[in-house]
Parts: structure tokens; C-alpha cells; sequence
């Protein structure tokens, strides 16, 4: 099983919104085939915790506008790393410190990568993929 085109579509709209707001070093996986709760994650950086916000807030926004509301939000509270379900796609926004901490492109590295549309990709940092 693959992630479905819906689940694709949500990954790209969450992707432009996380970009338009500076959001860096994107990456999406498709987890359908380890996860049975979710088909896709997208990763997305930020460099302090008030841009955090700013993309959780256009993320959301974005994706009400093609009619997909969120299950559930999780970590808004320290804004270091939120997490935003909406059942086929997960997005996890962290600080760069938290997403060089927990590491999930190593987790999910195995995962097929959705590849993103050049305008959704936001500013790149060097990262270290090991």
C-alpha cells in the first residue's frame, strides 16, 4: 500500500503553507506501509520557537481552506516541537535542536520520500543524514 493521492495532496498544500513561512529543511515520508495510522509525515524546521507558531498557524489555515481539520494538536504549549494529526498526513514542526535531537529521518529512513513541489521546499539547512 501506497499513500493515498488525498493523503499526497494534504502533504503538498501543509508543505507550500510551512515554506511560505520559512519553514526549512522539508521532508515528507510515505509511512503507509510501517504505519497503519497515518500515510505520510512531513518534517519542517524552524529556527525559533515564535516561527514554530507561524507555521503550525498557516499549516492549519491552509489545509481548512481544502477542507481538512486537524484530530488533533499536540506540544503547542512549549512550541519546540507540534505535532498536528489529521489522520492520513501527520506534520511535525520542530526547532532545529529538537529536530536534530530526535533524528526521525532516521527513524523513517527506510520509508519511501514524497517528493515536494519546488515551491514548497522553503530555505535548506546542511544536515547531517546519518
Amino acid at each position: 500500500m501506497t499513500a493515498t493521492d488525498h493523503a499526497i495532496e494534504l502533504v503538498h498544500a501543509a508543505a507550500r503553507a510551512a515554506g511560505d513561512k520559512l519553514g526549512q529543511d522539508l521532508l515528507a515520508y510515505d509511512v503507509s506501509e510501517q504505519l497503519a495510522i497515518t500515510d505520510a509525515f512531513l518534517l519542517v524546521s524552524a529556527s525559533n520557537d515564535r516561527q514554530v507558531k507561524a507555521i503550525v498557524d498557516e499549516v492549519e489555515d491552509k489545509l481548512r481552506e481544502i477542507g481538512a481539520k486537524p484530530i488533533r494538536r499536540e506540544g503547542e504549549r512549549d512550541g519546540r516541537w507540534v505535532l498536528i494529526d489529521y489522520g492520513e498526513i501527520v506534520v511535525h514542526v520542530q526547532h532545529e535542536e529538537e529536530r536534530e535531537f530526535y533524528a526521525l529521518e532516521r527513524l523513517w529512513r527506510d520509508c519511501p520520500v514524497i517528493e515536494l513541489p519546488a515551491d514548497a521546499t522553503g530555505p535548506s539547512a546542511p544536515r547531517d543524514p546519518a
